[in-house]
């Protein structure tokens, strides 16, 4: 068995992804609306933050072009997508602006909610911190939503899902 290091560096990124990889995450679609229309992007960087109050977080990409519009957005909808649900986190990771797949619904907030997601929370804007080549986006939860089901899990550059216990 093969073992690699990080040292920070520029020649050592690979390694520093290649670690990160061997963290399974969830995958997630956040949705806002924008003076264009609604707006959508796949994002695995999604944790909690706070329970008292109900805080999370989420990092855009600084160098994505919908960066900047979720960043200035008052207000957001985090959806924990389903295991049958990779063509719908794959199509909002390829075009944001295109909601052909889901049908025209909304919160009381006018922010776009997908289907049979596992869990959603509509969250209003708390803070934006620099987290340098990412912005960290802290939600103030103002609603959520679940379901039973299995989560889209990602990992090591894959999709999967995950086996619940009974």
């Amino acid at each position: 068995m093969s073992e690699t290091s990080f040292i920070p560096g520029p020649d050592s990124l690979r390694a520093y992804r290649d670690a990160l990889g061997c963290f399974g995450t969830g995958v997630t679609v956040v949705t806002t609306r924008t003076e264009r229309g609604p707006l959508a992007i796949t994002a695995n960087s999604f944790t909690s933050v706070s329970m008292d109050p109900p805080l999370l977080l989420w990092c855009p990409a600084r160098q994505s072009k919908r960066h900047d519009p979720f960043v200035t957005a008052s207000h957001f909808a985090i959806h924990v997508m389903a295991e049958d649900q990779l063509d719908m986190a794959m199509q909002f990771a390829r075009n944001g602006e295109d909601f052909s797949c889901v049908p025209n619904a909304q919160n009381d907030q006018g922010i776009p909610v997908l289907p049979d997601v596992i869990a959603r929370f509509d969250c209003k804007q708390h803070a934006c911190h620099d987290g340098g080549d990412h912005s960290i986006l802290i939600g103030a939860v103002l609603r959520t939503t679940s379901r039973p089901g299995k989560g889209l899990i990602f990992k090591r550059g894959q999709y999967g899902g995950f086996l619940e216990q009974s």
